[in-house]
């Protein structure tokens, strides 16, 4: 179903629908050809009054450009005929009129339970919009209403939609009603603890696929005041985003300030006190909620349902860390959170070995492994078969953390010696040479990419952790198309939606039978998460865009709204703290100044595999991208 709320489809006083804000262009957009049109009366037993909007509302739609095959008006003397109506048309639309007189008339025809399984396009006019909602927020609207303690501000409706309307702004926001001031003396006042939306004709609101937007100018109601949420010919999503631990890595709050720009509510759970987090990350936030251990799950619940009571439905949850990603998942099963993975997907993205099978469905070739868990035995005739060396990695583990190579059957016996208790958590893969490369992109819910870049690391990440070696990576101006390819047969095969991923690749620099060609992709790990560190920032500077803004758009709008630049290559190189260099850090600022983008300290806690200080800069060719990381890095 495809729902759009309005005041009115027209502008004060014309006779046709408006093109404001893209109204009737959405509307012929979701309609098909010569729509069967059912109109809902607000009055069913005033004949005169419904068969002027019957006949008002057909020229209406005519004078709009939209040719219809049928129009036809419900009201009580075709009330008996309601589900056969309601079969045969494409579009329903709920007339406008006095909220309770419809209200009645929509329960005593059961059009609640009628509409569950309806899939065309619903309209709603000013009370049919309001009706429209779970429960609707009927203010007082005739002389007398709101000063009779027996009038029912409160009614069960449709349930098409949480969102409760205000419509016709200008028209009412002088009004007095019963010596009041509709707005600041009873509409106001009874917000507390609910959100209302208020906009003149012209805007309106559409629900489709999940995602409900509001476009033009309008104003939210809630906890007793009043603000302006949004601009002509802009668009507002209503959407609640709880961001788990978002000041951690510490450039994440430019995901925060993202979806703020976008209108959305980011509401953040940290163990950390408000006053302690950037000022960026402060100024994003709608809400938030200290607890005093994230890895305690009751506490982290306890803040969800808090914002839950306060803001209502949560529409996101998300962290972009793999740390907490089965987190995550748990918190959106148990909020039904459908944004996300549930936790009866979290195996096939979080433990390697059930990444083989989501792998193998997509026809990917990948490094042969077994399982500790089926006992040394089995895994010593594994190596005996693959021969070494072998890596010996945590089954759930993120990043190169506790990977081994395991090169001779002299290690092998050491390695089993000293990690006897931990066997069963590991996986044994054959060794691969190559280049290691990542696909990295975010793709919306329809499993559609709306970004993708390319990083590559010449020395393996699993080298530099366990050698304290430099660190040294670009990001590519372009994705190889070969690499473009596998890596969205990967994205299909684990059924990824909704998300920024990190894909990693060996690239063969040689044949290996049962993989594939020298200069084939094979895959290697699957992280659910942006890429580590400050890569993100660094697909900012290769592609003069922001990604987290991309990311905010897919989040907001299921699209990419910002443009992509000029290309280049951006490189990352870093020092170790422990190691003499051979050239001190302002001569590196003094040859490569106009190319640098950022000069900066990694945090202590990525510092293992990404170094220290840290030096990015920007070149048209990769010669100069070798050249950079022989100038840096030279002790």
């Amino acid at each position: 179903m495809t729902l759009f709320l309005t005041g009115s489809p027209t502008r004060y006083g014309e006779d046709h629908f408006t093109e404001d804000n893209g109204f009737l262009a959405a509307v012929k957009a979701a309609l098909p050809a010569h729509p069967r049109t059912l109109l809902v009366s607000a009055a069913p037993d005033d004949r005169g009054f419904t068969d002027s909007v019957l006949e008002g509302m057909s020229l209406c739609i005519r004078n709009s450009g939209i040719e219809m095959a049928s129009v036809t008006m419900l009201d009580r003397r075709n009330a008996a005929k309601v589900r056969e109506l309601v079969a045969g048309a494409d579009w329903v639309i709920l007339c406008g009129g006095h909220v309770p007189t419809q209200n009645r008339f929509l329960h005593e025809i059961g059009l609640r339970e009628i509409l569950k399984d309806y899939n065309g396009v619903v309209m709603g006019c000013s009370a049919g919009s309001m009706n429209c909602a779970d429960r609707v927020y009927s203010h007082p609207e005739l002389a007398g209403e709101s000063v009779d303690p027996a009038y029912r501000r409160w009614l069960r409706g449709l349930g098409l939609t949480d969102i409760n309307i205000v419509p016709h702004y200008y028209q009412i926001r002088d009004c007095i009603l019963d010596g009041r001031r509709l707005i600041e003396d009873i509409i106001i006042p009874e917000s507390w603890q609910h959100r209302f939306y208020t906009f003149p004709d012209g805007g309106y609101i559409v629900v489709r696929d999940g995602r409900s937007e509001l476009h033009g100018e309008a104003w939210m109601i809630a906890d007793g005041g009043m603000h302006r949420i949004n601009e002509e010919n802009k668009t507002y999503p209503f959407m609640n985003f709880v961001f788990i631990s978002p000041h951690f890595p510490q450039q994440y709050w430019h995901f925060c300030a993202a979806l703020k720009a976008n209108g959305v509510n980011v509401l953040a759970v940290a163990d950390t006190n408000f006053e302690d987090l950037a000022p960026e990350l402060r100024d994003s936030l709608a809400g938030y909620y200290k607890v005093r251990d994230l890895e305690n799950y009751d506490e982290v619940f306890r803040a969800v349902a808090w914002f839950s009571f306060k803001f209502g439905k949560i529409d996101w949850i998300e962290s972009n860390n793999e740390y907490w990603l089965e987190q995550d998942a748990r918190l959106r099963t148990d909020f039904n959170v459908t944004t996300g993975l549930h936790t009866d997907h979290i195996a096939g993205i979080k433990e390697k070995s059930e990444m083989k099978k989501y792998y193998a469905l997509g026809g990917i070739p990948t490094a042969r492994q077994i399982k500790g868990s089926e006992g040394e035995k089995a895994v010593r005739a594994f190596i005996g078969k693959v021969g070494f060396p072998v890596i010996a990695k945590p089954d759930n583990g993120v990043g190169a953390a506790a990977t081994f190579k395991i090169s001779s059957p002299q290690e092998l016996d050491e390695w089993f010696a000293a990690q006897s208790a931990h066997v069963p958590a590991y996986v044994f893969e054959e060794f691969i040479t190559g280049l290691l490369v990542s696909y990295d992109a975010v793709y919306n819910s329809k499993g559609e990419p709306v970004f993708e870049s390319n990083g590559v690391y010449p020395t393996p990440i699993m080298d530099i952790v366990n050698d304290n070696l430099d660190s040294c990576y670009y990001v590519r101006p372009d994705v190889p198309a070969a690499l473009k390819s596998i890596g969205r047969r990967t994205v299909k095969a684990f059924g990824i939606r909704s998300r920024f991923v990190h894909l990693e690749f060996f690239k063969l620099d040689r044949d290996r039978e049962g993989l594939g060609k020298k200069g084939d992709y094979v895959g290697l790990e699957v992280n659910m998460r942006p890429a580590g560190g400050f890569t993100p920032d660094m697909m900012n500077y290769a592609h003069n865009t922001d990604v987290y803004q991309i990311w905010g758009d897919m989040v907001a709008y299921d699209e990419r709204r910002k443009p992509l630049g000029e290309d280049s290559f951006c490189a990352y190189a870093s020092r170790r703290d422990c190691y003499d260099y051979k050239r001190p850090a302002w001569e590196i600022q003094q040859k490569y100044g106009a190319s640098l983008r950022f000069v900066g300290r990694m945090p202590d806690a990525l510092a293992g595999a990404l170094g220290n200080q840290v030096w990015i800069a920007c070149f048209p060719t990769l010669r100069e991208v070798n050249a950079f990381f022989d100038f840096v890095t030279e002790r």
